[in-house]
């Protein structure tokens, strides 16, 4: 059962999410809320797996609220769903650990299957803002949001898991990776999971900020080691 909150000051998605989330059979919603206050209360009590995050917000907005939630709960899994797709709000979502960026237009089958992937550690970002998120990899790895990797744990790289990096830091997602280098979806998210561990990474976006950094998305690695 993933357990999943809800956080939006629009009280008529707050009770439809409700509705639709908790008809599936392996969803529970543990609460609704209307403000990021309110989504750390509520994060204290019920601890869900998944948290659903509008932008703007009363009191505390989302970004703000995901900084605070990943940096106290990092293993909670949060999913920005929101109208806006402004650079800023993308930028900071992800530097602070958002596992997902999401318009609200989405269907929601597209948002149960963003919730499933998501809780078991894939990023999920709206396809139309895909290649905004692959401009933010490249500024934010030109800015002072510097990721420091250990040259021994890099070292320890195999070739094609090198070359996972190279596609994850050009902003595929494991779908795309796995049909560009011919594997299977699991093969790629396992590879991203070992490639996390080694490199003592902590997400998907921070090794795509490393990959940017070191410029080993203009490499060309073989077949695997």
């Amino acid at each position: 059962m993933i357990k999943i909150l809800i956080a939006d000051d629009q009280e008529l998605i707050r009770q439809s999410l409700m509705i639709i989330l908790n008809s599936e059979s392996n969803f529970e919603v543990t609460d609704a809320v209307a403000n990021g206050v309110e989504v750390i209360r509520s994060v204290r009590k019920e601890r869900p797996d998944v948290i659903l995050m509008d932008i703007r917000m009363p009191e505390m907005d989302g970004v703000v609220c995901t900084q605070i939630i990943k940096e106290n709960y990092p293993d909670i899994k949060i999913i920005i769903l929101t109208t806006f797709d402004d650079d800023e709000y993308v930028f900071n979502a992800l530097k602070y650990g958002a596992s997902g960026y999401l318009l609200k237009g989405i269907s929601m089958k597209e948002l149960t299957e963003a919730i499933h992937k998501v809780y078991h550690g894939t990023a999920m970002i709206n396809e139309d803002i895909a290649s905004k998120v692959v401009r933010l990899f490249s500024r934010m790895a030109q800015s002072n949001i510097a990721i420091q990797v250990d040259e021994r744990q890099s070292a320890d790289l195999k070739d094609s898991e090198w070359q996972v990096i190279v596609q994850v830091g050009s902003g595929l997602s494991n779908k795309e990776i796995a049909a560009k280098l011919n594997l299977s979806d699991g093969t790629v998210r396992n590879c991203i999971s070992t490639v996390l561990s080694k490199l003592n990474l902590r997400d998907r976006t921070q090794l795509a900020i490393w990959a940017v950094q070191t410029g080993a998305v203009h490499k060309v690695f073989g077949e695997g080691n």
